[in-house]
């Protein structure tokens, strides 16, 4: 069935800040890969044919009209594409319905989602559906996880050749970032708090590191609250807003891998700050920052310059500890800014590696490691500016 689609992805939300910038990147990227069929999808024919001009698409590039609220539209959008790249969260406010026509009808599906309450209950009402009908549904393809969920598996590769075998400790240290969160990821931490505040239950999945593990519950891990002096690292370190989504990642993709890393594996994720004095007065103004929580910051829809995007960049470093206390370093770093351009491009990279790689890939509700592994790596090193390399 999936042969005979009339497109290869369809980008949902391509009127939105970071959808438009993902169709902007398929643009330029695959301008002359004929083989590559794509469509840009929204509520407005009109609005869609106002971006598809101003980024410079062709003229004959198709456009989807879909809306969320109506289903038949969104029915329609997905008879006609092998795989749909979403943009438009929250995706508990408004992802919901498509996860389920996706995973019913067999459609692959790829995101931005930094929603680990919403994911579980996705996870928990669709999965065998998605293994039934051979949807491929793959969440945080973005700054979370990606550039985390895929550091840690690469490391994990490299340990099995050098070592002989995985490692059950692995610290996730971001060391350098320039650029803004997103207004989408400050509207889903929000909206998750909200939902969690109502719920005992969500709450209790907020806080659980193996929320996304259903039925495995795995070795005590750091909670990385606080700041502290990294010995390992010789830097202070501090809390990373985007640990409570990229560990959950990291641990499913574990779950996924059938414990590939091991049952009493231990991850998590700090801000690197440096070296004394400084460092430490750093590590404790991160620590105490509460503007992701605030009205501050970019709404949904809005987002950094093209001049800031560019000028932005990330790099963060994965440290490998096996039992006898060899360790394995790998570094994974990013031109662009995380939250928008660097994203755009990830999820794009990630939605043709899912439908042009990963053909074997099973229907199922998957992370990136698992689901592309080496090939998404290959990709994003070749096409979307991103590195990874043993240090």
């Amino acid at each position: 069935m999936k042969n005979t689609k009339e497109f290869d992805l369809v980008v949902y939300g391509a009127t939105g800040f970071t959808g438009r910038l993902v169709a902007e990147y398929l643009v330029k990227q695959y301008a002359n890969d004929t083989s590559l069929r794509w469509a840009m999808a929204g509520r407005s024919e009109q609005k869609l044919a106002q971006v598809r001009d101003e980024i410079g698409a062709p003229s004959d590039t198709p456009l989807v009209v879909a809306d969320s609220s109506d289903a038949s539209s969104m029915e329609d959008m997905l008879a006609l594409t092998k795989l749909v790249l979403t943009t438009v969260g929250p995706y508990q406010l408004y992802g919901s319905d498509l996860v389920e026509m996706c995973a019913n009808s067999g459609v692959d599906y790829v995101d931005l989602c930094g929603e680990p309450v919403w994911m579980r209950e996705m996870i928990d009402a669709h999965a065998q559906a998605a293994q039934k009908s051979g949807a491929r549904i793959v969440f945080s393809c973005g700054f979370d996880s990606i550039p985390f969920d895929l550091g840690v598996y690469h490391l994990q590769e490299l340990a099995k050749k050098q070592l002989g075998h995985t490692v059950a400790r692995v610290k996730g240290r971001v060391r350098k970032m320039r650029g803004t969160f997103s207004g989408g990821t400050a509207a889903s931490l929000k909206a998750t708090l909200i939902a969690a505040k109502q719920d005992p239950i969500k709450m209790q999945l907020l806080l659980n590191p193996f929320s996304l593990t259903p039925g495995f519950q795995g070795a005590e891990q750091p909670h990385g609250n606080k700041p502290y002096y990294d010995e390992d690292l010789g830097s202070w370190v501090t809390s990373f807003i985007m640990a409570a989504i990229n560990t959950r990642n990291v641990h499913r993709s574990n779950h996924l891998l059938d414990y590939a890393y091991g049952k009493d594996f231990v991850y998590d994720e700090m801000l690197m700050t440096g070296p004394g004095e400084k460092g430490e007065a750093i590590a404790n103004a991160v620590a105490s920052d509460k503007s992701m929580s605030g009205d501050k910051g970019p709404k949904p829809g809005e987002g950094p310059s093209k001049e800031e995007r560019e000028a932005g960049f990330y790099d963060a470093l994965f440290v490998g500890i096996d039992e006898n206390g060899k360790q394995i370093k790998v570094s994974v770093s990013g031109e662009l800014d995380p939250g928008y351009g660097s994203t755009s491009r990830m999820i794009a990279e990630s939605a043709i590696c899912l439908v042009k790689d990963a053909q074997d890939t099973q229907g199922g509700i998957w992370t990136t490691a698992p689901a592309m592994g080496d090939k998404l790596i290959k990709r994003l090193t070749e096409n979307a500016g991103l590195t990874f390399k043993q240090e």
